[in-house]
């Protein structure tokens, strides 16, 4: 068996006009799978490096990040159920914030395994939460909101760490794309 963690990972297109949920369903895919590109051919040393010495970000830790996107906010606040997160472990930060440890033991490819599924269950559950987008759902974080602003805030999201995993990727090896 390779080291390798992320294999060969496809890009699905992305639809650009059409019915907005289609869209906005594919845009989502589109974005995950450009995450896994970024960590695609990766072993578990190379996604735990902190590569910026004025970051303690790591791929290995924006993967364990996007799996807690995924179910807070399309298990726990869409769907109003109460998501399975995976028990990693985590540390305040001097903000207040929780953040996923980079001593955590678990095996790069079982956060990539849990990061998946994560994801499956997001797709599970995208047809019932948008039967209604002007839905006002309860947010702590900036306050009541509608089904559309979550699913902009989860592409933002991705886009945001889209971004970081660029510049981690291009420091651990020099690899740059899109």
């Amino acid at each position: 068996m390779s080291g390798i963690v992320v294999e060969t990972i496809v890009r699905p297109e992305r639809r650009i006009s059409g019915p907005w949920l289609e869209v906005i369903a594919s845009n989502l895919d589109y974005h995950r799978a450009a995450f896994l590109w970024k960590c695609e051919g990766l072993s578990d040393e190379q996604l735990r490096q902190r590569p910026l010495q004025s970051s303690a970000l790591t791929l290995l830790g924006l993967m364990r990040h996007l799996q807690g996107v995924e179910r807070a906010w399309f298990q726990r606040a869409l769907a109003g159920t109460a998501p399975d997160f995976f028990p990693y472990r985590t540390y305040l930060t001097p903000a207040g914030d929780e953040w996923f440890d980079e001593s955590d033991p678990t095996p790069a490819r079982g956060v990539y395994e849990d990061y998946l599924k994560a994801c499956e269950e997001s797709r599970q559950v995208f047809g019932k939460v948008t039967e209604d987008l002007a839905r006002i759902v309860p947010n702590e974080e900036y306050g009541d909101t509608d089904v559309r602003f979550i699913l902009e805030h989860v592409i933002e999201e991705y886009s945001r760490h889209l971004g970081h995993a660029d510049l981690l990727r291009e420091a651990i090896d020099g690899a740059t794309g899109e």
